[in-house]
């Protein structure tokens, strides 16, 4: 994943499990506001699809080594905008775990600087998305200016925490700010093909309102 394995070493991965620990929590909240929201099933559902949706960005979609990492496409503002944020943060954990234990066991030691990596942009995003989309509007009717600001919001929160990771580990000189800045550069071009997504599958959502399949997603997309 995004710490790829030697660019946190030794005694310095320690302060990982408490950088995680704040986003964790925060998410065991969100979950149980959902699950007060829209009860167990709806939840659980809304989760499982997410999680899947997330080892096919993880695992079957392809990926690029740049710079100091590699290059996903996450649609992290998709899996927020179709699911929402507590099954979009419970799928991203999974999805990521998943990949640790079943895939690339050589990543689990920087689970939590991954996750940490994942959550905290998130957790940004649902609070820039309220700012960026009024009230009274249903996900359905976004525009790609307001799609791409939450593109771009995640991304860039990606990259952020991928720098603070890689500068805290590898130390502050030329080469490592270089290689720092491709990966950044590389990630900021996902940020228009992640909006456009975002309004395909946003478009498709509308398309399947009053479908059975439509109870799978947060009702935000539809409702205001």
């Amino acid at each position: 994943m995004h710490i790829a394995p030697g660019l946190v070493n030794g005694v310095k991965i320690a302060p990982s499990y408490a950088t995680a620990a704040g986003p964790a929590t925060y998410g065991i909240k969100l979950k149980l506001e959902a699950l007060r929201q829209s009860g167990a099933l709806n939840l659980a559902a809304r989760a499982l699809l997410a999680t899947i949706a997330t080892f096919v960005f993880f695992e079957i979609l392809p990926y690029f080594l740049v710079g100091v990492s590699e290059v996903h496409f996450i649609l992290g503002s998709t899996l927020f905008l179709i699911f929402g944020v507590a099954p979009a943060a419970f799928d991203l954990a999974a999805g990521l775990l998943i990949q640790g234990l079943f895939f690339a066991p050589i990543d689990l030691p920087q689970y939590f600087m991954n996750l940490t990596a994942l959550l905290v942009p998130l957790f940004a995003l649902s609070l820039i998305a309220k700012a960026v989309i009024a009230p009274k509007t249903a996900y359905v009717r976004l525009r790609y200016g307001q799609a791409l600001m939450l593109s771009t919001s995640y991304q860039a929160g990606v990259v952020g925490c991928v720098a603070f990771w890689v500068f805290y580990g590898q130390g502050f000189d030329f080469e490592i700010f270089a290689s720092v800045r491709l990966f950044g550069v590389a990630y900021m071009s996902v940020i228009v093909l992640e909006a456009l997504v975002d309004l395909a599958v946003l478009a498709l959502a509308k398309i399947m309102c009053d479908t059975p399949a439509s109870g799978m997603m947060q009702q935000r997309v539809y409702y205001a």
